[in-house]
């Protein structure tokens, strides 16, 4: 019951509150770079869909936390969890300093990330950690692109991109060495579909 009222409290933490960062953001102290309209618009955008991604991350963490009942993997989820948390406050102040708002569907994309998560979780604790594994290689590859699209002059943007891919990329690091199964390539392309229809979406709504 614990365990089910503490994703309750995240899932409406995370939807409908402030999230409040442990480690400053990357952006902190950096200058805003002079913009045109249309590139403010595009960083804008591309926080959002980073966002859209942390709103996620919360709900399959929350969900696998809450479904295993390997208590040890129950407490590396969390500590990712908290982690995540960090990347949701910076890209949502990043997106209130170049006057972006958050994606409308918030709820609907943290649903659906929960079903995933439970689902996963439920099959094994090592198929949870190979989804873990697979949705933070994604990820990484999408803020990859994402360095490579946001302006030059945005400097405080990329500066949380570059450090959320390095984060990432050590979460998958260690739900591999935690002992993940690799998906099957079914399941990891229906994941590349999902996270496509997510980001299109994402980038207007």
């Amino acid at each position: 019951m614990d365990s089910l009222l503490s994703s309750i409290d995240n899932a409406l933490r995370t939807l409908f509150a402030a999230p409040h960062a442990n480690t400053p953001s990357p952006a902190k102290g950096m200058p805003e770079g002079t913009l045109s309209a249309e590139d403010k618009q595009l960083a804008g955008a591309l926080m959002r869909i980073n966002h859209v991604g942390e709103v996620c991350a919360q709900a399959l963490y929350s969900a696998q936390a809450l479904a295993t009942r390997d208590e040890n993997l129950r407490a590396h989820l969390l500590e990712a969890a908290r982690e995540e948390t960090d990347h949701l406050a910076w890209t949502r102040d990043r997106m209130q300093a170049l006057g972006a708002r958050p994606s409308v569907l918030n709820p609907l994309w943290f649903s659906g990330a929960f079903a995933l998560g439970w689902v996963a979780a439920k099959v094994s604790d090592r198929v949870s950690l190979g989804f873990v594994v697979e949705t933070e290689k994604q990820v990484s590859q999408h803020l990859q692109g994402h360095l490579q699209r946001l302006p030059k002059a945005d400097r405080a943007s990329r500066a949380v991109v570059a450090r959320m891919k390095e984060d990432e990329e050590r979460h998958a690091a260690q739900a591999q060495a935690a002992g993940a199964l690799q998906l099957p390539p079914v399941a990891r392309g229906l994941m590349k579909v999902a996270a496509k229809v997510m980001t299109t979406t994402a980038h207007r709504i």
